[in-house]
């Protein structure tokens, strides 16, 4: 057999992924001012001949840039056709997820009072707790163990979230029975997690936080993976044992790609005779920080109001916004307002 009778075999599938991923580099999401790439928008990414298969993960403000895939797409000279697939929750402009290396840093406690700080400014916030092995956003929001209603759509039918002081909620913990584990499998829990992220009637939200499950489970990646996350906050603690369990978050993020907007430093230190005391420990948040190239978006101290807000579902941000916790909350809400202020801005 003579070599003329062996077809010449096309370029290979990984450069032509190169290609393709040199080409969505050039379009660049104009509120964080970053290619889509580097931002995790695109997932999934597969090349079958002449054919381009990816997923596009946006907000509702950023459809646009379907078009423009399309457009530089149009530059590859064998490719035939690109299929886009959007993800996204219909009416919510940014989805950010809340997240920690380990339980018990304050990462709901963080969630909540953010949201409200958020609500404060303005903006229309929503709250969606996916801590199925702690989701304790309902009893922190004064919601307690309210019925969840169905309603139906024209798309099919929706979750309709609970409201409380302005922010409405949505929790894995209202479809359980009170005091009783959620005791559900991989499969089950994998189509709970995603009916939550696709199947709730939000209505126009400015920003969606989703309250992670704490550690790198399946739980976790799923939600990642199936939501149009645009950042992630990592709440910690000072000390090191709680930074090492984040840097193992970090690297489940990275892996999909979803840019860290910054750091949260619970539990900094304990204001006694108006003197900061490190109980902790310090300088964690701010090694982590620098570690990663982000900034340290604020450090909360011990104060046991926030505990007890918690306790009574009145939420320190929204009773006392003059207490130091408070403000930092407020202050952080400022940073995430100047980030997306495309976004959140009137018209």
């Amino acid at each position: 057999m003579t070599s003329s009778l062996v077809p010449v075999s096309p370029t290979p599938v990984t450069e032509r992924q190169q290609e393709v991923i040199q080409c969505l580099k050039q379009v660049v999401e104009p509120t964080l001012k970053s290619d889509i790439i580097s931002l995790g928008k695109v997932r999934n990414l597969r090349i079958v001949d002449d054919y381009i298969y990816l997923r596009l993960y946006a907000g509702s403000h950023q459809q646009q840039l379907h078009a423009e895939i399309q457009t530089v797409l149009t530059s590859l000279p064998w490719c035939k056709k690109s299929y886009i697939q959007l993800c996204t929750i219909p009416h919510v402009k940014t989805t950010l997820a809340i997240s920690s290396g380990k339980g018990g840093v304050g990462k709901s406690t963080a969630t909540v009072n953010l949201a409200i700080a958020l609500q404060q400014s303005g903006a229309k916030v929503g709250i969606l707790d996916a801590d199925v092995y702690g989701p304790n956003i309902p009893q922190m929001m004064g919601l307690g163990q309210l019925e969840v209603n169905v309603i139906d759509t024209p798309n099919g039918q929706r979750f309709v979230p609970l409201e409380a002081y302005g922010i409405k909620v949505m929790s894995v913990g209202l479809l359980a029975e009170p005091d009783h584990p959620l005791a559900w499998r991989g499969p089950v829990l994998h189509k709970i997690i995603t009916q939550f992220i696709q199947d709730v009637a939000w209505g126009e939200l400015d920003y969606l936080l989703i309250d992670l499950p704490p550690g790198t489970g399946d739980a976790q990646i799923t939600i990642i993976q199936e939501s149009p996350i645009c950042g992630v906050l990592l709440v910690t603690t000072p000390q090191q044992v709680a930074i090492a369990d984040v840097r193992r978050s970090i690297h489940m993020f990275r892996q999909v790609g979803v840019p860290i907007l910054g750091i949260i430093e619970n539990m900094s230190y304990l204001l006694f005779s108006n003197q900061p005391t490190a109980i902790f420990g310090s300088g964690g948040g701010q090694r982590l920080a620098v570690e990663l190239e982000t900034p340290l978006l604020g450090q909360i101290p011990l104060d046991p109001r926030l505990c007890a807000g918690g306790d009574t579902g009145k939420p320190l941000t929204l009773t006392n916004r003059e207490s130091i916790a408070s403000q930092v909350f407020i202050q952080i809400a400022g940073a995430l307002d100047a980030t997306f202020s495309p976004v959140t801005s009137p018209i």
